[in-house]
């Protein structure tokens, strides 16, 4: 079995494509600013009838959301955390993240920041411990909230709901073989940031979510993910996959072989050459 990892200066685990980022960041982008105010109550209401909570998203964006479905100070959602009461797992420790469950939620006349947040934890607390997810993660040797944190970084990482399983592998085997994770993912959420690409610098970050110096899963989930990277944690496509790569929209390759992962690399590299961007380094 491969118990070593390639050195860091030389390749990363994963590097995604330009095209793809971009695509998937003017989505993620595009929803942050439409999501909130998507339906609205009537022509003449000021504020909207339902928040919609996207897959993925972080729990300070859901924060920043309430503030301004709610019309509340920024900030206003995250300092009612300690008030909320919310049902969270122990190892959460008070932090929700993973579990504001992305889902359409109605808005009541008496809607708070608190009532919606317990909301979202109780609507994960029903998805994720319910038969199907309990038993899969056990069949993972995983907890429950072992299963939602590699849900999460599944969710951040893969390309298309088709990759979900085969990212939820290459997680499960680089941590059977003793090998960091090297997500990308997890250190863009040490950074407070979600823009594409990472630097030497960048994994080089203290912080307790940089996958590149720590071994095993991040602390907390790093976003909230939905039910379709959920059920990939559980259910990871069978394959001996250790890197990935998306090399342009709609092909991300994924394989078991440190230098297959060179070359499909390279030729990530070329593209963003041709498109006028340097290849990372």
């Amino acid at each position: 079995m491969q118990t070593n990892t390639p050195s860091r200066s030389t390749i990363r685990l994963t590097r995604r494509g330009r095209l793809a980022l971009a695509a998937l960041g003017a989505v993620v982008a595009g929803t942050a600013v439409a999501v909130p105010l998507l339906i609205m109550g009537g022509d003449d209401e000021a504020r909207p009838a339902t928040l919609v909570v996207p897959e993925g998203w972080r729990a300070s964006q859901v924060y920043a959301a309430i503030d301004k479905t709610l019309e509340l100070p920024a900030g206003t959602t995250k300092k009612s955390l300690a008030k909320a009461a919310l049902k969270l797992p122990n190892e959460a420790e008070g932090n929700p993240e993973g579990y504001l469950f992305p889902a359409t939620y109605p808005l009541q006349e008496e809607a708070t920041p608190q009532k919606l947040l317990a909301r979202m934890v109780d609507t994960a607390n029903k998805k994720f411990n319910g038969a199907p997810i309990a038993a899969g993660a056990q069949r993972n040797a995983m907890n429950v909230y072992q299963a939602v944190t590699v849900a999460s970084i599944v969710q951040a990482e893969a390309a298309t709901r088709d990759d979900m399983g085969k990212v939820a592998r290459v997680i499960f085997n680089r941590l059977e073989r003793g090998m960091p994770l090297q997500m990308d993912s997890t250190v863009h959420y040490a950074l407070g940031r979600s823009a594409p690409g990472t630097t030497e610098a960048d994994t080089k970050v203290d912080s307790p979510y940089n996958s590149y110096q720590r071994m095993g899963l991040p602390p907390t989930p790093i976003d909230n993910p939905g039910e379709d990277a959920v059920r990939a944690a559980i259910n990871p496509t069978p394959g001996d996959w250790l890197y990935f790569v998306t090399v342009k929209p709609g092909d991300t390759r994924f394989t078991a072989d440190f230098a297959e992962h060179q070359r499909n690399v390279a030729e990530f590299d070329a593209q963003r050459t041709k498109s006028g961007e340097p290849a990372e380094k």
